[in-house]
């Protein structure tokens, strides 16, 4: 096939040639020669093939000069020409099997072209075969496999050697290793290949031997002899002529019913002597309820058995298992396993309630079945015993009563009102190892019966309410509890019946009934009364009902509803005017008289402070803040006006302030009898000047009502700033923050204010409708300038700066002191010692001049000794305009128990000085001075 081939390709290069001859011009000769020869393949490079420079005619070395060359297309060149020597010699190794393949002859073909002479020349080359190449298997191992019960004669084929050679050269026999089974034939095919085959020449059993070796040889004919072998491995395949046998005909096993879902109870073995298919085994289960199938799980390839389910002693304690093994072939065998379960205690007892009685009363007697409760335990023998226990702090108990049943009973006494339901734990225990135990919890409750009646969460109730209250308002709320439930802790209120200076309770307060809130039925008036107590009852709605009571007391605080009253000096009532007397030759400090004003209010709505509001000689007289006292501030001198006109402003520190004035007219003078006479002496000659001075005093009114005019003009833009800057102050400093605490009344000022005076005087005159008083002082006062009382307003004199700072803080007002009550030696803004005329009366316009002036005389001659003391006995006739006899007990308000004492939370008492005999001291802290020493 390759030779022809090649001679295809040869006739085709040498067509080609040809036409370009024909279309070049260039002669050809018609006839070419044909060169043959004959080389064996496998020849080294350069190998000599023949003398082609002979065989066309040439000497050696005109191969180049004529232009001989090879002509061949598309194929690699397996020859070459040799110029020197003018041969044909090979290109290179020349393998004939891969050139020619199988083919018996291997030719060669190409064309060798001489160009001087335009002429081609045949050549053909036969390669020829050497034995290069032994017989080859395709594998080196062949397996071949056979089943046991095949019969003696079967023939196996097996596959053939492959030798590239030809010829003798090529595969001529086969030849098999001796055994006793087997035998080798060799066919041959129709196109001559010889392939072998195996013969079975005795029966197999795989059981005996399930593997046979074999060597297979095949051998050529060539010189030297080549050969290949193949091991041929004959696998003896098995059939299923084996049953499966079991190891044990019988398995038991005892196991614990707490195992593990999926724990291996055991393995059951089945062994077959067969192989592969027939010798595979599988387990099942054969003739078991679908109950027990679903407990336990086998496996079919390994003969495990686990539990799938949860064994329970309780429902079964024994199982009977078949078991069948079966191979490939339908070949069965059978087994038992039996399994015994253990059990264990993994069953916790069980409580149930079979009567629950809830609620039981409170009152219920001791031994009262509260419930009955039935106790069991699905485990055997020890581990299904039971007992039953309670919390040992719980009013109740188990009694054990008939099998498994138990009485819960009442132990001790009950009471709602302390625990009024119980959440019961009973606790089952069993006996096993390790115990197990169940808890059941119940409520039961207690049933309430009224047996607590309410009580109020204080003994007494005190409060306050400010007095000129709106009716209506709500006051107080009292709150009672009653630890009894529902209708028996339903409160109703009410307020008990008595009788308020003569009206019924009633009419004053009531009470919501439902939530304890007191209400005022009127405006109460402090001055009226300041404490009412009464009696809340509380009361629930039980059967029967039950009831408390508690005290409460309601305290009326006081407003500053009331002014100021001034006891002294009080307005006559015969018309006349009072005037009090002062000599020229008083020193600074001396005492010309006092104001003695009350206030029907309380705390520091009763305190009061004095300042003088006006004078006729600015810088003259001072009076005391605090004890109201007018004294001089300078030495009186001679062109000082016999009458001096002074208007004494009385204020408390309520808010807002409230006060009252009062006007006094001294007469300056040393004597009686100087003062009448410039009375006279004044008279006559007003009377005298009168015509004279009448054109003058039409000129000076009109021209005072022009100055008026403009000071009262200048006097109200001054009060209207001043006015400003005080609500600016009140508003800054909230209330009475602003006033300093010396400016209240303390203990040196109720002092002052009960203090005593040596000497007192009075006269009375018909004519000149005048009262005249020569008071003589016990102690020097603080002095305070005219001319700054004129310039500063209510507040601004309150600031003064000349006045001692008291650092005393503001305190609550305390309830007043019941002790401190007037007795008759004591006298309004005095300390009480005086010696009081009760007898005496206060002089009137009955009596005569004569008798007056004798009377003054009489009082100056006492003053001057200095042994009169105020009020007056017999010997001074009892003529204190202010401390006379006519003031008793029922001409003066008891308003002593409102004076406050700054730094104290206690009000003025005279308990210790009644108690101790002593007199209090007076305004400045220190005891009375006698008229003697004052002077000194």
């Amino acid at each position: 096939m390759a030779a022809q081939r090649n001679r295809s390709k040869e006739s085709k290069d040498f067509s080609e040639l040809v036409l370009l001859c024909f279309f070049l011009g260039i002669p050809w000769e018609a006839g070419a020669r044909q060169i043959s020869y004959s080389i064996p393949e496998e020849l080294e490079k350069g190998s000599f093939v023949g003398n082609i420079s002979k065989d066309l005619g040439l000497a050696p070395g005109e191969l180049a000069e004529r232009g001989v060359r090879i002509v061949s297309r598309g194929r690699t060149q397996l020859f070459s020409l040799d110029p020197r020597s003018g041969s044909l010699v090979t290109a290179g190794r020349i393998d004939r099997e891969e050139l020619c393949a199988q083919s018996v002859r291997c030719l060669v073909s190409f064309n060798i072209l001489v160009e001087e002479r335009v002429k081609l020349f045949g050549i053909e080359i036969e390669v020829t075969d050497i034995n290069d190449n032994a017989p080859k298997f395709q594998a080196e191992n062949l397996d071949v496999k056979i089943n046991e019960n095949v019969a003696t004669g079967m023939r196996f084929p097996l596959p053939e050697a492959i030798d590239p050679d030809v010829g003798v050269n090529s595969l001529q026999s086969y030849q098999l290793s001796p055994n006793k089974h087997f035998s080798l034939r060799v066919q041959s095919r129709a196109n001559g290949v010889k392939y072998p085959e195996l013969v079975l020449e005795h029966a197999l059993d795989r059981e005996e031997e399930d593997i046979h070796h074999l060597v297979l040889t095949a051998s050529d004919g060539g010189d030297p002899l080549r050969s290949g072998t193949v091991l041929v491995s004959v696998t003896v395949f098995d059939t299923n002529d084996n049953a499966p046998v079991f190891t044990l005909p019988e398995y038991r096993v005892t196991v614990p019913e707490n195992l593990p879902v999926g724990t291996q109870l055991l393995t059951v073995t089945a062994t077959d002597r067969d192989e592969g298919a027939n010798g595979e085994v599988t387990y099942s289960f054969r003739k078991l309820p679908d109950t027990q199938l679903l407990k336990f799980q086998l496996n079919k390839y390994t003969g495990e058995i686990k539990i799938s389910e949860n064994l329970d002693y309780e429902e079964t304690g024994f199982y009977e298992i078949e078991i069948q093994a079966e191979d490939g072939g339908a070949y069965l065998a059978t087994a038992k396993v039996l399994i015994t379960v253990e059990d264990v205690n993994d069953n916790s007892p069980e409580v149930a309630i079979t009567s629950l009685f809830s609620p039981v009363t409170e009152d219920s007697p001791l031994g009262t079945v509260v419930a009955l409760l039935n106790v069991h335990d699905l485990d055997s023998e020890q581990n299904g015993r039971v007992t039953c226990s309670i919390l040992a702090y719980l009013p109740f108990k188990l009694e054990k009563s008939v099998d498994s049943y138990y009485r819960l009973v009442i132990h001790r006494a009950l009471d709602r009102e302390q625990v009024s339901s119980y959440n019961i734990t009973v606790t089952a225990t069993d006996g096993g190892s390790p115990p197990l135990s169940t808890e059941t919890h119940f409520m039961l409750q207690v049933a309430d019966i009224n047996d607590n009646p309410p009580t109020f969460s204080h003994v007494s109730y005190f409060t306050y309410i400010p007095e000129n209250n709106a009716r209506g308002v709500s006051i107080f709320s009292v709150t009672a509890l009653d630890p009894d439930s529902k209708e028996n802790a339903r409160i109703i209120y009410s307020l008990a019946e008595d009788t308020i200076q003569g009206a019924p309770l009633s009419s004053y307060l009531s009470i919501n009934s439902d939530t304890g809130v007191l209400y005022a039925l009127r405006s109460f008036d402090y001055e009226q009364f300041h404490e009412l107590r009464m009696q809340v009852t509380a009361s629930d709605s039980g059967d029967p009902p039950l009831s408390s009571n508690v005290s409460l007391s309601l305290f009326v605080l006081d407003q500053n509803d009331n002014a100021p009253e001034i006891l002294y000096p009080a307005l006559p009532t015969d018309g006349s005017t009072g005037v009090e007397l002062a000599p020229r030759s008083a020193e600074p400090g001396y005492l010309v008289t006092k104001v003695v004003a009350v206030d029907r209010d309380s705390g520091q709505n009763a305190w009061l402070s004095y300042r003088l509001l006006k004078a006729s000689e600015p810088g003259l007289f001072a009076v005391g803040l605090h004890t109201g006292e007018v004294r001089t501030a300078r030495a009186l001198l001679d062109r000082d006006a016999l009458k001096q006109s002074l208007v004494v402003a009385v204020q408390d520190h309520g808010q807002p302030p409230l006060s009252a004035t009062v006007t006094l007219t001294v007469a300056v003078a040393d004597s009686i009898p100087e003062v009448l006479a410039d009375l006279g002496s004044l008279e006559s000659l007003a009377n005298s000047e009168t015509s004279d001075l009448t054109l003058y005093l039409v000129v000076a009114v009109a021209a005072v009502s022009c100055v008026f005019l403009a000071f009262v003009i200048v006097l109200l833009a001054l009060r209207l700033r001043r006015w400003h800057k005080s609500r600016l102050l009140q508003a800054s400093g909230g209330g009475l923050t602003g006033v300093p605490g010396s400016h209240f009344v303390g203990v040196d000022g109720v002092r002052a204010f009960l203090q005593t005076y040596s000497h007192e005087v009075s006269l009375t005159a018909d004519s000149q409708k005048s009262h005249l008083i020569f008071p003589q002082p016990n102690y020097a006062d603080a002095l305070i300038s005219q001319e700054s009382c004129e310039k500063k307003d209510p507040l601004s004199l309150l600031n003064d700066s000349k006045f001692p700072i008291e650092d005393t803080p503001l305190v609550p007002q305390a309830p007043p002191n019941t002790d401190w009550r007037f007795s008759q030696a004591q006298r309004p803004g005095t300390s009480g010692s005086q010696n009081g005329d009760d007898t005496g009366t206060w002089p009137n316009n009955q009596f005569d001049t004569e008798m007056l002036q004798a009377m003054i005389l009489a009082s100056a001659s006492e003053a001057a000794d200095g042994s009169s003391t105020l009020g007056g006995g017999a010997g001074t006739m009892g003529l204190s305009a202010r401390y006379g006899p006519q003031f008793t007990l029922q001409h003066v308000p008891d308003y002593r128990q409102n004076v406050y004492i700054p730094g104290s939370n206690a009000t003025l008492t005279n308990a210790a000085g009644k108690r101790d005999g002593k007199t209090p001291a007076g305004g400045n802290g220190n005891k009375k001075k006698s008229g003697k020493k004052e002077k000194k």
